[in-house]
């Protein structure tokens, strides 16, 4: 554990130098033995590291993470809440704006079958089973006319 919180703190230190100091000649030789002198069992880098720089660091300001960490914990409730009851009025507005809309719908759905409009759709299809053209039929002469026998 000793070698990760280490190495966190070496690949943000990185991160934010790695520009600069990628010039200067042997840079990422002296980075890949530096890792290796902290992964080493051996040498024990990194436990050394930790336990003169980031423990005592760690420790003096223990009280002061502690108060961070609850505070965030309260900030992220009332934040959690207070988004949680935004998302359900969203919601509950979105119902009640598409159920007012959808009975608009409905009604006219309703309204547009009317008596008169069902029997107009009768109609059409009644006219439809009449055909105003006549059908062709071929034979061996040529082509010869059906007329409709009024079925």
């Amino acid at each position: 554990m000793m070698y990760w919180i280490v190495f966190a703190f070496f690949t943000t230190a990185e991160t934010l130098t790695d520009i600069v100091l990628s010039w200067f000649p042997f840079y990422f030789e002296l980075k890949i033995a530096f890792v290796i002198w902290m992964l080493s069992p051996y040498t024990k880098g990194s436990s050394v590291l930790y336990r003169k720089f980031v423990h005592p660091t760690l420790s003096s300001k223990e009280k002061e993470i502690d108060e961070y960490i609850t505070q965030a914990r309260d900030k992220s409730y009332e934040t959690m809440m207070r988004v949680g009851k935004k998302g359900l009025n969203l919601a509950a507005n979105a119902a009640v704006t598409a159920a007012a809309k959808g009975q608009g719908v409905l009604s006219e759905k309703l309204r547009s079958f009317s008596m008169q409009d069902l029997t107009l759709i009768r109609d059409e299809d009644t006219v439809h089973l009449r055909s105003p053209k006549p059908q062709l039929r071929t034979s061996t002469s040529g082509f010869e006319t059906i007329e409709d026998s009024g079925i």
